[in-house]
């Protein structure tokens, strides 16, 4: 079994940046590729970013790229966002999920996971 809590939100203007965390417990953080999810309010759960079981590879949606980082430490169980120029479209309820087996990280985007974190409300104003 795992469980996963994810904090790091918040209220912030344009422009600035907030990092997120989630933090895995029960079963072994490396066995799992790992992944990013947002929903802003009266749309679709969205993908965000994943990584590897190891962090040697990731994987961006356009709309985040170059702005987003995905990163994990292993040691700690925890996995990491750190969202830079944010934007009033960023502003979305932000779960992280854990997907079996860890090699397959593109398939993370298919939002095809085996657990989910309940969320984390980051807020972007004008």
């Amino acid at each position: 079994q795992v469980q996963l809590v994810e904090s790091g939100g918040g209220l912030v203007h344009t422009g600035e940046s907030l990092t997120l965390s989630c933090v895995a417990s029960g079963r072994i953080l490396a066995s799992y590729a790992m992944g990013w999810f947002r929903q802003a309010p009266g749309k679709e759960r969205e993908f965000v970013a994943a990584v590897s079981w190891n962090g040697g590879n990731s994987y961006y949606a356009d709309s985040v790229k170059g702005r987003f980082t995905i990163s994990r430490d292993n040691a700690k169980n925890t996995l990491y966002l750190q969202m830079n120029s944010l934007k009033t479209d960023d502003t979305a309820v932000y779960r992280c999920g854990a997907r079996f087996p860890g090699h397959e990280y593109q398939a993370v985007a298919g939002g095809d996971m085996n657990y989910w974190g309940r969320g984390t409300l980051v807020t972007v104003s004008s």
